[in-house]
């Protein structure tokens, strides 16, 4: 089976490695892949080497009347070419080109999180309408995403798979980078319990909420650590420390006691998935499909007060046996419904439908 990935941006997110895993588990299965996205991009350094890579220049974040012309002739362009038996689209505006340009009889189109539209782009609500019938399957990644497609009219060929990531735990890189090093070093040298989120500081992700939170337990011995800031932050509690990006981020969740992951929107977030690898308990705002990650035993979803945030932080803090528990069913919970593996099967039983 020739299978082509398309994705708007080539920089790594929750999206991309959805890509990126399914490309892997497809070309070992002995599938012909080949994934298609924005020229620049720390993707193409990632992607398994027997993936071939298509850069559409064009193709960026803003939109552009002249520019988006110019990608649906590329994606028609790649079309020709490649020959693919299935197209696989990733993220709302190459679903909205994509569909555009392939044959619908083709399309497995994944929404990475509906809420980006139906909440923070509304505006473009009324081309998913249009174009529901463009595709031969759309993949929301919560039930939640699934249900608000059906209530906002979406309701042809629509299902939903959760996302899976890798088994990062069980792999140590042999060469660690000089900056892992250090962060890691900031992390461990501080005594007491260690409160981790790993996000980009954007309208998205409430990273005043982060602080307020940490305000509140300065007095606890609580450490909070916020990975992805591209800027320095200054003006934080005395507990609080942004140690920027890391490549590899996730790696640094072994030395986390929880983590928290505070948001105004969410589809499934990979790096609540990520912690659950690690075995580390999970504490994110109740909303998208979040409450269906976090059952109350290997974390719980709250709501988007400090005051709920701290509360059951200093639960998991005052409590190591209750700590204990929640470590182990986070891992219990990623091993049943979180893995590369599960995902990759309901996908490719969508690939065998089409082609």
């Amino acid at each position: 089976m020739k299978i082509l990935h398309v994705i708007t941006l080539a920089e790594l997110g929750g999206a991309q490695s959805v890509v990126i895993n399914l490309a892997r588990e497809s070309v070992n299965d002995g599938h012909e892949v080949m994934v298609a996205s924005s020229e620049d991009g720390e993707l193409w350094k990632v992607l398994p080497s027997g993936v071939a890579q298509w850069k559409i220049s064009p193709l960026q974040r803003s939109i552009s009347l002249s520019k988006e012309h110019k990608v649906v002739n590329e994606l028609r362009r790649v079309y020709r070419i490649f020959k693919p038996d299935v197209v696989h689209l990733h993220s709302s505006k190459i679903g909205i080109l994509g569909r555009l340009a392939f044959p619908r009889k083709k399309i497995v189109y994944t929404v990475h999180g509906f809420d980006s539209i139906r909440v923070a782009f509304r505006k473009f609500l009324h081309l998913e309408r249009l174009l529901q019938t463009r595709a031969k399957h759309i993949v929301g990644v919560s039930k939640y995403d699934y249900q608000n497609l059906l209530g906002e009219g979406i309701k042809k060929n629509v299902s939903y798979i959760y996302n899976g990531i890798t088994d990062y735990s069980a792999s140590i890189p042999e060469n660690q980078s000089e900056s892992y090093r250090r962060l890691a070093e900031t992390i461990r040298s501080k005594n007491g319990f260690k409160v981790m989120c790993i996000a980009r500081i954007s309208p998205q992700k409430k990273f005043e909420l982060f602080c307020e939170v940490a305000g509140l337990l300065e007095a606890h011995n609580i450490h909070f650590f916020w990975i992805g800031n591209k800027d320095e932050i200054t003006g934080l509690p005395a507990n609080a420390y942004c140690l920027g990006e890391a490549e590899d981020a996730h790696r640094l969740l072994k030395y986390a006691d929880v983590f928290m992951l505070p948001s105004n929107y969410e589809g499934m977030p990979m790096s609540i998935l990520e912690a659950l690898c690690y075995a580390v308990p999970v504490i994110a705002s109740d909303v998208g499909g979040v409450g269906e990650v976090l059952n109350g035993l290997n974390g719980k979803a709250v709501a988007n007060t400090a005051r709920e945030f701290a509360d059951q932080i200093l639960h998991y803090a005052n409590n190591p046996a209750e700590l204990a528990k929640a470590k182990n069913e986070a891992r219990k919970s990623y091993e049943e419904y979180f893995t590369v593996g599960a995902m990759y099967r309901m996908y490719l039983s969508l690939y065998k439908s089409i082609a």
